[in-house]
């Protein structure tokens, strides 16, 4: 079907059948998969180097760029999309706005300059602000609401700019305080009147969301098999440890499917800030498994800088946040919990301290009791899923 140049911005309904993701949303998507990639490697590299700390904060900085990026697109498309053509044009600008905010993560996790990340957001706001100002000249039902979207994030892209080019020693909090500005704003503009998201359609994103972050793990792992194959470096360790983050991969994937989003969402409207909000931490463990699978990996194959403690860490520490955080959003949307919370913090609380071990089980051995202790916990979630009422 030929798309109409422009057709009328309204609300979509929000019990609209058979709703699922555009073409144009999973394109949109894989602008973010570079973005993503190069974040993911900018934390392996500074893990392997020794330098996790100063590699730890970039990389919670410029990934909560890219992911809010793609939260304030993602949720303007479900109650808005008319996929005309001024419409997939706009789209077009925040695809290109993502490009240079990928281009410019190397340099922000590097170095902590935001100037590329920054104009790549300038260009994407753009894009945005003006879906936001068509939506309130086009849906009188929604107007001032989307003028408040269309306000705050200019005024706030306004503060990202100046944070960049006046703000010297104190970026920290800046930017720190321009996150929770930039959070307050669906709140604030959302008083008005409540936009017309699609529960289903928002489960599904985020669910192609946490796709992409694990594919970007398997990537990791498989470049530093390469690097290994290359270097005619293979051995029995690295083999264990890469078929071992598959297998941990493939349960977190498991672990988190189990339980479709869509219909607590669509009882629990009222919840989804913080399922929304919450969800930064999902992604952001995911991304960082992928890191350390990838330092794992690298690990196995030739000696590093940080310790094998270090790099178990890791490892058991995005799994561990993953686990707690996963249990959170379901307990908040849903009345019946599909993992037990007691089984879900034991098994967190293992995972963090397998590495402990790792002087003496190694690294790859840290790796494979992880992924065994997850995926006994998706099995039995999977016999015996939970059933207790959450308030």
């Amino acid at each position: 079907m030929t798309a109409r140049f422009r057709v009328r911005m309204r609300a979509r309904p929000i019990d609209e059948p058979h709703r699922v993701s555009s073409p144009l949303e999973l394109l949109f998507d894989l602008t973010f998969v570079v973005a993503i990639a190069a974040v993911v490697a900018q934390l392996a590299h500074g893990i392997e180097e020794g330098h996790t700390h100063d590699a730890v904060v970039p990389f919670l900085q410029v990934f909560f760029a890219i992911w809010w990026a793609w939260m304030n697109f993602t949720w303007f498309a479900s109650s808005y999309d008319t996929d005309d053509i001024v419409y997939r044009l706009t789209t077009m600008v925040q695809m290109a706005g993502a490009l240079v905010l990928a281009a410019g993560v190397p340099a922000a996790a590097s170095h902590s300059d935001y100037k590329w990340i920054t104009l790549g957001y300038l260009i994407m706001r753009l894009g945005l602000v003006s879906q936001w100002i068509r939506a309130g000249v086009e849906d009188p039902s929604c107007r001032t609401t989307a003028f408040r979207y269309a306000a705050g994030i200019s005024l706030l892209q306004v503060g990202w700019i100046l944070r960049v080019l006046l703000v010297h020693g104190v970026s920290a909090w800046t930017f720190l305080l321009l996150v929770v500005l930039e959070l307050a704003v669906p709140l604030w503009a959302e008083r008005a009147a409540k936009t017309s998201w699609h529960p289903h359609h928002i489960a599904e994103r985020y669910g192609l969301f946490v796709i992409i972050v694990l594919g970007e793990s398997v990537l990791a792992a498989t470049a530093a098999v390469q690097d290994a194959v290359e270097s005619e470096h293979v051995s029995f360790a690295l083999i264990a440890v890469a078929l071992c983050g598959l297998i941990l991969i493939f349960a977190i994937w498991w672990l988190y499917f189990l339980h479709p989003a869509g219909s607590g969402l669509a009882d629990r409207r009222h919840k989804s800030y913080q399922w929304g909000y919450i969800h930064y931490g999902i992604f952001c463990a995911l991304a960082a498994l992928g890191g350390g699978l990838e330092v794992s990996v690298a690990q196995a194959g030739h000696h590093l800088e940080a310790s094998e403690t270090t790099v178990a860490y890791a490892v058991a520490i995005p799994v561990s946040a993953f686990l707690i955080l996963l249990h959170t959003v379901h307990s908040l949307i849903s009345p019946n919990t599909i993992t037990r919370r007691p089984t879900t913090a034991i098994c967190a609380a293992a995972v963090l301290l397998v590495p402990l071990a790792a002087p003496t089980l190694t690294v790859t051995g840290v790796v494979a009791v992880i992924t065994a202790l997850v995926v006994l916990l998706t099995a039995a979630t999977i016999a015996w899923p939970a059933t207790t009422t959450t308030v």
